[in-house]
């Protein structure tokens, strides 16, 4: 109770205490200021862009990773010999410091020296070759790919867990019937492991809310504002211009906007994990 409080209770009530006033960083007593900065956010011209981008984010940077990772999982499921080694491989980028993978993936996107431009080089699509960070039409989608990347090991690993409890028996029943593997997977795989994908979707799907680390090491919001997103609105709102109280507003829409989803996906799991039980 007592780190529910400190870590928790106390930083949201103050947030919520500098939205409701306009704070500079220095004054000690900052004015009172209402519901000005909720009024200013509706109102601001560079949200809806952040918003969009935040958007895209949340879809392809979640959907993209349950894909791969349950994909990964499942050719992997019934190998033994080396399976520790792929756990491992996969799993690796997932501890990464995200410093480390932004300037590694940084060096990979150069226009000039990186491994991705010289690959199309080699293979005959040096048409293809860009300046992935600084062209506003890629940028984004560059800094997705380094984020689905990290992540798709981490979904792996959990969905591989979550193989090893499906009954094997049932799997074996439909392929003598003739399912294919889209109908196994379908049918039989994913609603005995369904309480593991809620649960795993809630993970990235909040994380796609609250990105920010990576975009801001890669591209920190640009070119142009084509990979801003709430976070790093927010961010330089309060740290670049000092408008603390403004960057605290949309730290306060970001959790607004991803407490509903991930309450909605836990009591989903829960209601699933125990129909299972009464199963």
């Amino acid at each position: 109770m007592a780190m529910v409080v400190i870590f928790f209770l106390f930083p949201l009530a103050n947030a919520v205490y500098y939205a409701f006033v306009d704070f500079n960083g220095i004054n000690p007593q900052p004015p009172f200021v209402g519901f000005d900065n909720f009024v200013e956010l509706a109102k601001d011209p560079n949200l809806w862009p952040a918003l969009k981008n935040n958007v895209i984010w949340i879809l392809i940077g979640t959907a993209a990773p349950l894909a791969i990772g349950l994909a990964l999982a499942l050719l992997l499921w019934a190998v033994q010999r080396g399976s520790i080694f792929y756990r491992i491989a996969f799993f690796f980028p997932y501890i990464l410091p995200q410093v480390a993978i932004g300037v590694v993936w940084g060096w990979i996107y150069d226009p000039v020296r990186g491994w991705l431009n010289q690959a199309l080089e080699v293979v005959g699509l040096g048409s293809l070759a860009t300046g992935w960070l600084g062209n506003p039409n890629t940028a984004l989608y560059a800094v997705l790919g380094t984020a689905v990347w990290a992540t798709s090991g981490f979904v792996f690993v959990i969905f591989l867990s979550a193989l090893r409890n499906v009954d094997t028996e049932l799997v074996d029943a439909s392929l003598l019937d003739g399912a294919n593997t889209l109908q196994r997977v379908w049918h039989i795989i994913l609603p005995q492991i369904m309480p593991v994908f809620l649960m795993v979707t809630t993970i990235t799907l909040v994380g796609g809310f609250s990105v920010f680390d990576i975009i801001f090491i890669m591209t920190g919001g640009g070119p142009a504002g084509a990979t801003e997103v709430l976070g790093t609105y927010a961010y330089s709102s309060a740290f670049q211009l000092n408008r603390i109280s403004y960057g605290t507003t949309l730290a306060l829409v970001i959790t607004v906007m991803a407490i509903p989803f991930a309450v909605w996906l836990n009591r989903l799991q829960r209601r699933l994990s125990l129909q299972g039980m009464g199963a």
